[in-house]
């Protein structure tokens, strides 16, 4: 896919904009597109110096927190494989912990109610301890696991360990044969490999830096430590547009990234929540996913837009400074390049569905259910009161709801004996196709006088 040269610009100065007004030594950033890096571009120097090296897509960053992401799909591909359930608590794979009671699925989504950090040094400046080390640092739960979001980096070395149990492996190691190798990502690794930025704090009040410490931080290293570059995290990016290939089913990845534990700030309106193991962001109406990262030294984000699977990542090496630098861009992105509608074409390959399409009625409300391009059927408006869409089962005898208020429920169709539909049956709610259809078998039986 070819980017115009025009937009190719525009994203250039954005990122010249942005390592000039925010003061970062270097910044790089990289657009995906129909699953390839469309563009990519850096400015600054490695060192924060004029003279200095510049930066190119195959430069080391570390992610800092987009390391979780991958810990995640890791264990979403254990839960696949059948070598645990979300639902499992924690104490049952690592029967040590004082927090057995929280469940994988609240470790994944920071609902654990574990505490955020560590409860020894500032464990991101500090050499890392092994697993027990960190038991005995005293990890605490401070909220009732599953009532509230709270972020939680010593929940994610909990993950972490967790991988290694049912891989048998360090936790690097089975993300790196699972999840890298599969996806081509040889330049993500655990510790920085050249050509890698330094990590750089900037004075606030000078034009100055300083160099920030790099260590291994072992047991907590699932919570930031990977790192990457410009052309690897894009095939990341990519993997979260639904380029999957077969590291993950997409089925999975969906599950993934429905929002479960929202970011709560009282008297705002919240746009973002976690899903299982990647950030959402709900702005005007536009759904994307991704995760942020930083570490002393460095920032990053990734982020993909759900409708069109068109993503953005961006990296610098400074410890604080870097805005809204992704959404930007891939704003940027999609306004000068919008993605193209898919085509129109009649289909008559489920027209055995068509007799159930038409009004129906819950009660006396009315619905109207139509049939969609893929076999599935629509009710109402979807996410809009009890509005749903529905999937065609394997055996072709009925649906299960994808989305809105149905989701997870089965439909049948209740036929008479000339085979034409009379009764739609959901979750045990009866639709007919007039209200309270005298010929229809409605639950709790109908007035003897009837309409009257």
């Amino acid at each position: 896919m070819t980017l115009d040269a025009a937009t190719a610009r525009a994203l250039d100065h954005r990122l010249a904009v942005e390592q000039s007004k925010q003061r970062l030594p270097s910044v790089v950033a990289g657009v995906v597109s129909g699953g390839e890096l469309v563009w990519s571009g850096a400015a600054g120097t490695l060192d924060g110096r004029a003279d200095g090296e510049s930066p190119g897509a195959d430069t080391q960053y570390r992610i800092g927190s987009i390391s979780k992401t991958f810990v995640a799909v890791e264990v979403l591909r254990l839960r696949d494989a059948g070598l645990l359930d979300l639902a499992d608590t924690i104490g049952a794979h690592l029967p040590e912990v004082p927090f057995g009671h929280v469940t994988v699925a609240q470790l994944l989504t920071h609902t654990s109610g574990l505490q955020a950090e560590t409860a020894g040094e500032w464990w991101e400046r500090s050499p890392g301890g092994t697993w027990d080390d960190l038991l005995a640092s005293g990890v605490a739960v401070r909220f009732t696991p599953g009532t509230s979001f709270h972020y939680s980096n010593t929940g994610y070395g909990v993950l972490g360990e967790l991988i290694a149990r049912r891989r048998r492996v360090p936790w690097h190691e089975a993300v790196q044969v699972g999840i890298l190798d599969p996806l081509g990502m040889d330049r993500t690794t655990r510790r920085p490999v050249a050509p890698a930025a330094p990590g750089l704090a900037v004075h606030p009040l000078a034009d100055l830096v300083h160099v920030e410490p790099e260590h291994d931080h072992v047991s907590m290293a699932p919570a930031g430590q990977l790192w990457s570059t410009t052309t690897d995290l894009a095939r990341w990016a990519a993997f979260l547009g639904g380029h999957t290939r077969d590291v993950l089913d997409r089925t999975t990845l969906a599950e993934m990234l429905r929002p479960v534990a929202v970011n709560d700030v009282p008297g705002a309106a919240w746009t973002g929540a976690h899903g299982l193991g990647w950030q959402t962001w709900n702005v005007a109406g536009r759904r994307s996913a991704g995760h942020g990262g930083s570490m002393p030294g460095f920032l990053a984000n990734l982020r993909v837009d759900l409708a069109t699977g068109d993503g953005v990542v961006a990296m610098a090496n400074a410890t604080s400074g870097m805005g809204p630098l992704a959404a930007d861009l891939l704003d940027l992105h999609r306004d000068r390049e919008p993605a193209r509608p898919v085509p129109w074409h009649a289909d008559a390959g489920h027209a055995d569905a068509l007799d159930v399409v038409g009004p129906w009625f819950w009660g006396t409300s009315p619905f109207t259910l139509a049939l969609e391009a893929d076999g599935g059927l629509r009710l109402g408006e979807p996410g809009v009161g009890r509005g749903a869409r529905f999937s065609r089962d394997a055996d072709g005898d009925g649906w299960t709801g994808r989305q809105g208020y149905y989701r997870g429920e089965p439909l049948r169709v209740d036929r008479d004996a000339d085979g034409t539909p009379q009764r739609l049956v959901l979750a045990s709610f009866v639709f007919t196709r007039t209200p309270y259809a005298a010929d229809a078998d409605v639950p709790g039986g109908l007035d003897a006088h009837h309409w009257h």
